[in-house]
């Protein structure tokens, strides 16, 4: 198996307040999102899955109201 490498979002803030992801070439199509680094807690998802939830956030970022499906 594959080391996972935990990238730190671009949108971090200084401290633990940040969102870290992680794919392995075991498992090109899943996503690993984490709250720190090493991770404590994990939520495992699908890629698909993954980019809406990245088109969500980003339409949020310039839209009030934004509901979740």
């Amino acid at each position: 198996m594959t080391p996972q490498r935990w990238q730190k979002s671009s949108y971090c803030q200084e401290g633990d307040a940040c969102v870290h992801i992680s794919t392995t070439s075991d498992s090109p199509t899943t996503v690993r999102i984490a709250d720190a680094a090493p991770p404590r807690n994990v939520l495992t998802v699908g890629a698909t899955a993954f980019a809406a939830l990245l088109d969500l956030v980003k339409s949020a970022t310039s839209t009030e109201g934004v509901e979740l499906p």
